[in-house]
C-alpha cells in the first residue's frame, strides 16, 4: 500500500524517512491531521506518527515541508502547532494502558509530528458499526471500568479530555479501550479563528461547551455527560439530541422511561443522570458515576489482565487513532489540554444557572452554529435527534432537493422570516423559537418588524443544525 493509497491530500509519500522511522502507509487523515503507519528500524516495530497538517491552512511542498495558503494563516498555524506540541507534552506524562501513550514528539518540515504506540483493533464508532451484535449490558460493564480509569487519570491531573465520543475510544483485540487525543490544535486553531469555529461534536457535547469562556464553568461532569452520550448511543445506536437543541426543547427520551431491552434500570438512570441538562445534576466525579453503575475505577495495574478477546471481523486492518471526524462549528470554551479550574475534581456550577439561562445567552449574547462565512472550510453536522417545529414553507429552488440542514432562530411577536425574498409560514413554538429546514445552497435569510431588518447570509454546503441570531 502506498503513503497515499488513501487519498489523503498532502500525505508524505510511503519510504518517507524520520531517521529511523519509515512511513509505510496511511491510517486516515481529517481536516487537521494525518495518521501513518511507521516501521520502527531500530527496535523494529510498528508505530503511529501524528503529522500536525491544518488542510485549510496549509499544502505539502515538492521538499515535503508545509507552505502556507497564504501569509495571513500564520497566526493560526503557529496556534494550533503550539497546541499539538502541548497536547504531545500532556500525553508523554500519562502512563496509563487505557490513555494515548506518546512515544516522542519533533519539529521537522515546518510543522510539528507525534509518535505513539500503534494499537491494533478499531475505533468503538467501526465496532459498533460491525459488531453490534456483541454490544450488550455485560459487554459494556466490561469495557467501563478500565475506560472509567484512563478518564479518572486526566481529571485526577487537573485537565479535561473535551472530546470524547465513539470516534475517540480505540478498542484493542484484547478488548481493552485506549482513550484516544485531545484533538487540541483543532480546538486551538477554531479559537482563534475569525474564520472557522470550535468543532463539536453533536449530541457528545454538554451544553456548557457551547457557551462563553466562564458562562458556565466545566469539571469532570463535562466529560461525564459525553460518557453518557457514547453509552447512550452504544444502547440505541443513535446520539442523544444535540444538547444546544434540548435547550430549545428537549425532546430527550430518558432511558429509564423507553426501557430498552437486555439493559438493567440501574445502568439506564446512570446514563440518564450523566446526560442532565443542567451540570449540578450530574454526577461530579468519575467515582460517582461508577458508583451509580455499581463498577469499580480500574487502576493502572488492574488493566495489566487482559480481557477476554473477541475475534474482529475479517478484512478490517488495525488502526491506530484517527484523526478528526467530520464535526458541527459552535463557539465553546478553552482548549482540552487546559487545567480545570479549582481543585482536580473541579469545582460545582453554581445552583443558579439553570438551562433556560444558557438558551438566554445563547440567543441575545453569542453566535452559535453560525455559518462560516468567507471560509474555505465550511462547518459540518449531523442531524439532531430533536424535532423542530417544520416549514411549510422554502424558495422553490430548495423545495426541489432534500432538505440537509435545520436552521433555528428566535421569532418574537410580530416579525416574520423572508427568505432570498420571499417570505416564509413559519411561526415560533412555544420555545420563542422558530425553524427552517434548507436544502444545499446560499440563501439571504431577513427577520422583520415593521421597517426594522436583521439579516444573515446562510450558505450550507453539509448536513447540519445551526442556531443563528441574525444581525441587524
Amino acid at each position: 500500500m502506498s503513503a497515499n493509497e488513501n487519498h489523503i491530500p498532502n500525505a508524505l509519500p510511503a519510504g518517507y524517512r524520520f531517521n529511523e522511522f519509515e512511513i509505510r502507509d496511511v491510517v486516515g487523515g481529517g481536516g487537521f491531521g494525518i495518521v501513518y503507519r511507521a516501521w520502527d528500524h531500530q527496535l523494529e516495530r510498528f508505530i503511529a506518527i501524528k503529522e500536525y497538517m491544518p488542510q485549510s491552512l496549509a499544502v505539502r511542498a515538492a521538499d515535503m515541508s508545509l507552505e502556507l495558503r497564504g501569509e495571513r494563516f500564520q497566526k493560526l498555524f503557529n496556534a494550533g502547532r503550539n497546541s499539538f506540541i502541548q497536547e504531545a507534552r500532556l500525553l508523554a506524562r500519562f502512563n496509563h494502558p487505557g490513555l494515548l501513550h506518546v512515544l516522542r514528539f519533533w519539529e521537522e518540515n515546518g510543522t510539528a509530528y507525534m509518535g505513539t504506540l500503534f494499537y491494533s483493533g478499531m475505533t468503538l464508532k467501526a465496532w459498533q458499526a460491525s459488531q453490534s451484535d456483541a454490544v450488550d449490558e455485560a459487554w459494556i460493564r466490561r469495557l467501563l471500568p478500565p475506560l472509567f480509569g484512563a478518564i479518572n487519570t486526566i481529571h485526577t491531573a487537573g485537565y479535561l479530555h473535551r472530546d470524547i465520543s465513539l470516534d475517540n475510544i480505540q478498542i484493542q483485540d484484547n478488548q481493552l479501550p485506549v482513550l484516544l487525543d485531545f484533538g487540541s490544535a483543532r480546538k486551538e486553531i477554531g479559537n482563534l479563528s475569525d474564520e472557522t469555529e470550535i468543532m463539536l461534536k453533536p449530541g457528545f457535547a454538554p451544553i456548557e461547551q457551547y457557551s462563553e469562556e466562564g458562562e458556565v464553568e466545566q469539571g469532570p461532569w463535562t466529560d461525564i455527560y459525553a460518557l453518557g452520550a457514547v453509552l447512550h448511543t452504544l444502547i440505541t445506536g443513535h446520539a442523544p439530541p444535540v444538547s444546544v437543541v434540548r435547550c430549545i426543547e428537549d425532546n430527550y427520551q430518558p432511558l429509564a422511561v423507553t426501557r430498552p431491552e437486555g439493559y438493567s434500570l440501574p445502568l439506564l438512570h446512570a446514563i440518564d443522570c450523566a446526560l442532565a441538562m443542567k451540570p449540578q445534576d450530574r454526577p461530579q466525579t468519575i467515582d460517582a458515576f461508577a458508583q451509580l453503575i455499581d463498577l469499580p475505577v480500574s487502576d493502572a495495574e488492574a488493566l495489566s489482565t487482559p480481557l477476554p478477546v473477541v475475534a474482529l471481523p475479517a478484512g478490517l486492518p488495525e488502526t491506530a487513532a484517527e484523526p478528526e471526524p467530520p464535526l458541527v462549528a459552535v463557539n465553546p470554551a478553552a482548549a482540552a489540554a487546559e487545567p480545570i479550574a479549582g481543585s482536580a475534581a473541579g469545582r460545582r456550577v453554581s445552583p443558579g444557572i439553570v438551562a433556560l439561562a444558557a438558551v438566554a445567552l445563547l440567543a441575545v449574547g453569542l453566535v452559535v452554529w453560525q455559518t462560516v462565512r468567507h471560509s474555505e472550510t465550511p462547518p459540518v453536522a449531523a442531524a439532531p435527534e430533536a424535532a423542530a417545529p417544520a416549514a411549510t414553507k422554502v424558495p422553490a429552488a430548495a423545495a426541489s432537493t432534500p432538505a440537509i440542514a435545520t436552521i433555528y432562530l428566535q421569532l418574537h411577536s410580530g416579525e416574520s422570516v423572508v427568505l432570498n425574498g420571499e417570505v416564509q409560514d413559519v411561526k415560533a413554538a412555544s420555545s420563542g423559537f422558530a425553524s427552517l429546514n434548507l436544502a444545499a445552497g446560499s440563501y439571504r435569510l431577513e427577520v422583520r418588524h415593521g421597517d426594522q431588518v436583521r439579516s444573515q447570509a446562510l450558505t450550507i454546503k453539509q448536513p447540519g443544525t445551526w442556531l443563528i441570531n441574525p444581525g441587524n
